[in-house]
C-alpha cells in the first residue's frame, strides 16, 4: 500500500486565491476552477420530495474539509432537472453561505429560453457565485445559431467565468470543437465541462485553448495527464479524500502512486458511470454516499431506489476504496416486498454519526 498524504480532521481554510496565484512559486498559475470540483448530490429528507437543509449543510462541510478545490451546486448530479426554481436558489444560498469562501462555487443555472438563463444567472451571482455553469438550450433546443447567440447574450449579461456544459447525451446538443473555438473567443467564457466521456474529444478541447474540466469518472486520470485543469466530479460525493490524493498525485508527479490509488478507486467510478444493474448514475451515486456514511437521502421519483442485487454489486466497488467502508451500522435496510425489491430504501439511523477519517491509510 503506498503511502497516501494524510489529512487534518479539521484543516485550515484554503485560500484559493494565493492557490490560483500561486504565490509560493511551487508550479504553474492555476485557473480560478481546477482541480477536483465536487458536483454535490442535493440532499433529500428520506422521503426524497423536501431539501434537507442540515443534510446539506452537512455535505459541504463534510466535501471542504475533505480538500476538495471546489463546488457545484444543482447539476445534473445534483438533480437540478427535478427542482423547481425557489429550491435551486435555496441551494445556492445555502452551499455559498456554508462555504463561507474557502472555495468557488460554481451554480448550474440553465434554462431553455435566454431570458430564463440570465435571470438564473443573476440570482446565483447575487448569492456569491463564483461562476455559473449552463447547458446548450435543451430539448427542442436551437441550433450552431442559436446556440450562439445564447451562450453570447448570457456572457455579456453577467460578470462572473460562464463554464460551457456539453453532455450531449442528455441534453441533445454537441458542443464540437469547432463551435467551442468560437465560444471561447466569447469574453467571460474560459471553461467547458465535457462529459462526452470521449478522451480524443477531450484532447481536442484541450488543443484549442481555455480550460477544460473533465466530467467523465472513468477518464479522470488520463483526462488530468491529458492537460485538463481538473474535473467536475460526482464520485467526490462518494470518495472525497482520494479525489484530492489523486490530484495531489499526478500534479506532483507521483505517477506510480497515482495509478495505484485509481485502480483501488476504479472499480465504483466505472460503476456509477455504467452498469448491468439498471441504476442510473445519481441513484447509484447517492446510494454509494449514503452507504459510506455521507446522508444525502434517496432520489427524487421516477427514479427509483437501486435494486438489492444492484446494491451488493455496489458494496463490493466500494470495498477496494483506502478510507470509504460500507457503514452497515448506520444503514437501515426495509424490505417490504421480496418479489419488488425496488421498493428497498435506505435511511439513516437518527442520532447516529460516522467519524471523519484523518487520513488515507
Amino acid at each position: 500500500m503506498p503511502n497516501y498524504p494524510t489529512w487534518s480532521p479539521d484543516p485550515a481554510p484554503r485560500n484559493y486565491e494565493d492557490e490560483m496565484n500561486n504565490t509560493n512559486g511551487s508550479g504553474p498559475t492555476l485557473p480560478l476552477l481546477h482541480g477536483v470540483c465536487a458536483a454535490i448530490s442535493t440532499p433529500f429528507d428520506d422521503s426524497g420530495e423536501v431539501l434537507d437543509e442540515g443534510r446539506l449543510r452537512d455535505h459541504v462541510e463534510d466535501l471542504v474539509g475533505a480538500g476538495v478545490h471546489g463546488l457545484v451546486l444543482a447539476a445534473g448530479t445534483g438533480e437540478f432537472a427535478f427542482l423547481s426554481i425557489e429550491e435551486k436558489e435555496r441551494i445556492f444560498r445555502i452551499g455559498i453561505e456554508q462555504v463561507a469562501g474557502r472555495v468557488p462555487v460554481i451554480c448550474q443555472t440553465s434554462a431553455i429560453t435566454t431570458v430564463d438563463a440570465i435571470r438564473n444567472s443573476r440570482a446565483a451571482i447575487d448569492f456569491g457565485a463564483s461562476a455559473v455553469m449552463v447547458l446548450p438550450p435543451y430539448f427542442e433546443g436551437p441550433f450552431e445559431r442559436g446556440v450562439l447567440y445564447h451562450y453570447e447574450k448570457l456572457a455579456r449579461a453577467i460578470d462572473v467565468p460562464l463554464v460551457l456544459y456539453n453532455i450531449p447525451v442528455n441534453s441533445g446538443f454537441d458542443i464540437t470543437p469547432d463551435l467551442y473555438r468560437k465560444l471561447i473567443a466569447i469574453e467571460n467564457i474560459d471553461y467547458i465541462k465535457d462529459s462526452t466521456g470521449d478522451l480524443i474529444r477531450l484532447q481536442q478541447l484541450i488543443g484549442i485553448g481555455g480550460h477544460v474540466l473533465a466530467g467523465a469518472d472513468p477518464l479522470a486520470p488520463f483526462a488530468l495527464q491529458a492537460g485538463s485543469a481538473g474535473w467536475i466530479w460526482g464520485a467526490a460525493n462518494v470518495m472525497p479524500h482520494e479525489c484530492v490524493a489523486l490530484w495531489d498525485h499526478i500534479t506532483a508527479g507521483r505517477h506510480a502512486e497515482a495509478l495505484d490509488l485509481w485502480c483501488q478507486m476504479a472499480p465504483a467510478n466505472l460503476f456509477f458511470w455504467d452498469n448491468p444493474h439498471g441504476a442510473e448514475y445519481n441513484v447509484a451515486v447517492k446510494t454509494a454516499a449514503n452507504m459510506v456514511g455521507r446522508a444525502v437521502g434517496p432520489c427524487r421519483r421516477p427514479v427509483l431506489p437501486m435494486t438489492h442485487q444492484g446494491r451488493v454489486a455496489l458494496q463490493a466497488a466500494l470495498s477496494t476504496l483506502p478510507t470509504n467502508r460500507v457503514d452497515r451500522d448506520r444503514l437501515v435496510f426495509r424490505e417490504w416486498d421480496d418479489e419488488r425489491d425496488w421498493l428497498v430504501r435506505m435511511t439513516d439511523r437518527a442520532g447516529v454519526s460516522r467519524p471523519q477519517p484523518k487520513g488515507i491509510a
